[in-house]
């Protein structure tokens, strides 16, 4: 039963993700009210979301150094930078700043293991940095916020990390320790676990979005141009990380895994420290950078395996 739910929610994410915004929006005088669940409901996220990581995948560390060192600049460097460039560009906003680097700042996303997995890619190497990125995530993020916004807003670095700890570290320890001792049949519990998990996914969209709700009951020219180029950051995630690894690694399943990792963000932890650390607007580029993730993973799927046809061919040929 759970199994199933589990499946239909999947398949039915980009649907339900933007359905969830638009009921935070209308039913915000509930939402305001729950807002302190939120960290939980994410923790929980983050342990069920675990139980696909492994300790041993820190020995492919060694294997695909390059790739990893590649993976972590590209994350938390390159994309940080760029969207700060092109939202310095576009408007004249410090919070949308803000908002804009938060959304490519945080940690590559967990759900990219299905996307690699679909696409061929190399999923253990796909896993390995995102281990490594989860458990690096409440040291580097701070850093970033501290960087870009430490001058426009004050930030208290240290309650910021500590609640990172208890949001992404230590479930993520937990979740690791957890299915490294249920090893037979943790297959099972991550399925029924799963439902859950997505529930939580968008009930933490519901609640988040109803702390914007003031900036989105009005359609404005800002708000269309924060879509646009949310949308057009999101796309570059994907496609530079397709152009640079294609040009710096042969190997076409680690390219692959690089689209994914490169292109997916863990973005309920984005609106999680955007509504709860940030005036609410900050949240708005966050919140619709969630609903163009799923569809642009499923659209570079497709060019993925267009992409691995051609040069495989070309290397047999």
């Amino acid at each position: 039963m759970l199994e199933s739910i589990n499946v239909k929610i999947q398949k039915y994410m980009p649907i339900l993700t933007p359905l969830c915004v638009v009921i935070g929006v209308i039913f915000h005088n509930i939402g305001s009210q729950i807002l302190f669940l939120v960290p939980w409901l994410f923790a929980f996220m983050t342990f069920t979301s675990s139980f696909n990581m492994k300790i041993r995948d820190i020995r492919f560390f060694s294997k695909y150094s390059t790739a990893m060192f590649f993976s972590i600049a590209f994350l938390h460097i390159l994309m940080p930078f760029w969207a700060f460039f092109l939202s310095n560009i576009i408007f004249n906003d410090d919070l949308l700043t803000i908002g804009f680097v938060i959304s490519v700042a945080i940690p590559t996303g967990v759900t990219s293991v299905i996307w690699i997995n679909i696409s061929q890619g190399n999923l253990p190497f796909g896993l390995s940095i995102i281990l490594i990125d989860t458990l690096l995530a409440p040291f580097i993020f701070p850093i970033l916020l501290k960087l870009f916004a430490g001058e426009v807003i004050q930030i208290d670095s240290y309650s910021l990390i500590i609640d990172l700890l208890l949001m992404i570290l230590l479930p993520s320890i937990l979740g690791i320790l957890f299915s490294e001792l249920r090893k037979l049949n943790i297959h099972n519990i991550k399925e029924k676990f799963g439902a859950f998990a997505k529930l939580c996914l968008l009930a933490v969209v519901t609640v988040n979005s109803s702390a914007i709700a003031p900036y989105l009951k009005e359609a404005t020219w800002q708000l269309l141009s924060v879509i646009l180029v949310i949308f057009f950051l999101s796309l570059t995630g994907f496609t530079l990380s397709l152009i640079i690894g294609h040009f710096l690694f042969k190997d076409l399943q680690i390219v692959t895994t690089l689209v994914f990792i490169g292109g997916m963000r863990n973005i309920a932890i984005g609106i999680v420290i955007a509504v709860s650390r940030f005036p609410a607007k900050t949240a708005i580029p966050v919140v619709f950078c969630m609903l163009f993730q799923q569809v642009l993973a499923a659209l570079f799927s497709k060019i993925t395996a267009k992409y691995q046809m051609k040069y495989r061919f070309k290397k047999t040929a």
